[in-house]
């Protein structure tokens, strides 16, 4: 028998080969990605903004896109995007592959929608193992999209993704390249768990309802839940993340932060207890659109590559 329609999201045909599952969810990744850098940038600078107490740079998102744009150039809104696309490389084609592949797994004979605590179980196990694969390209994102916040003599000007990965490893070791990578991995177990779960739950109630059919509405109303719940359950784990992945050596020598739960303590104690939520709206306006499309993007590609092999 096959699997139940609403549990076959983002999956290929379980009999066809598991590598068009990477395929197909590392492609969507990456189209979604050109369509929301910007917004991605401008959450990485306002949650850096007011960082150890100083004078917050950006009063809002669209304060912190007018200084970008009157400051850097309209361009620098694009800054980082070679090292989001080789994120989405890594990282989206890791998670999405590894999460199609295990709801195929687990799929039970009879077909019967899977319950929610294995989705939980996929998203979670997908996060992680793609967090790993993908923080080299993590780091490389966070230090270009936050380069042109500091003085000329102190910014790194890395060229592309892949370059800022060479320098780094060389310039500072290869193990630099997984700084952060616990809470990398916190937020993407987090986020993935909420984001992937969610979506096919959601996704599988709104088919037994009678106002849906499996198809783009369904796919779009289904996402921007997932997009909510993700941004409220992932953003205090992502801002620690971006604040480890973005700090420098002090003049005394040791580093500003050592790990994610000195970040939280640090910034409860001198910004605030909601500060943990800083940027919440660029996050939701990029984590919503980014999720929406992925997921269009991948049930099309599905639809499309079963409408025409066949199945």
């Amino acid at each position: 028998p096959k699997p139940s329609e609403s549990d076959q999201t983002m999956s290929s045909n379980k009999e066809d080969s598991k590598w068009l599952n990477f395929l197909f969810g590392g492609s969507s990744g990456m189209m979604a990605t050109c369509i929301v850098q910007p917004i991605d940038l401008v959450k990485t600078r306002m949650q850096l903004s007011g960082e150890g107490g100083t004078a917050a740079a950006h009063r809002g998102p669209l304060s912190a896109v007018s200084n970008i744009v009157r400051q850097e150039g309209a361009l620098r809104l694009y800054t980082g995007l070679s090292a989001a696309l080789l994120r989405q490389a890594t990282y989206t084609t890791t998670r999405l592959g590894v999460y199609s592949t295990l709801m195929q797994t687990l799929q039970t004979e009879d077909g019967a929608p899977l319950p929610f605590y294995k989705k939980a179980f996929a998203g979670m196990a997908a996060g992680g193992i793609g967090a790993v694969v993908g923080n080299p390209a993590e780091v490389a994102l966070v230090r270009m999209t936050a380069d042109g916040r500091l003085p000329a003599a102190e910014r790194r000007n890395y060229t592309n993704g892949l370059n800022a990965v060479a320098r780094i490893a060389r310039e500072e070791g290869v193990l630099t390249l997984w700084r952060g990578t616990s809470p990398t991995v916190a937020r993407a177990m987090a986020l993935n768990c909420t984001q992937l779960a969610s979506y096919s739950q959601v996704k599988q109630w709104m088919l037994t309802t009678p106002y849906f059919v499996d198809g783009i509405l369904c796919h779009f109303a289904a996402s921007l839940v997932s997009g909510f719940l993700s941004t409220v359950v992932s953003l205090p784990i992502d801002m620690a993340k971006t604040r480890l992945q973005n700090m420098n050596q002090m003049s005394c020598g040791n580093m500003p932060y050592k790990g994610m739960m000195d970040v939280w303590g640090k910034t409860v104690a001198q910004e605030g207890f909601f500060s943990l939520w800083k940027g919440f709206t660029p996050y939701f306006f990029r984590l919503a659109p980014h999720t929406i499309l992925t997921f269009l993007f991948v049930e099309q590609m599905n639809t499309l590559y079963n409408k025409f092999s066949g199945h």
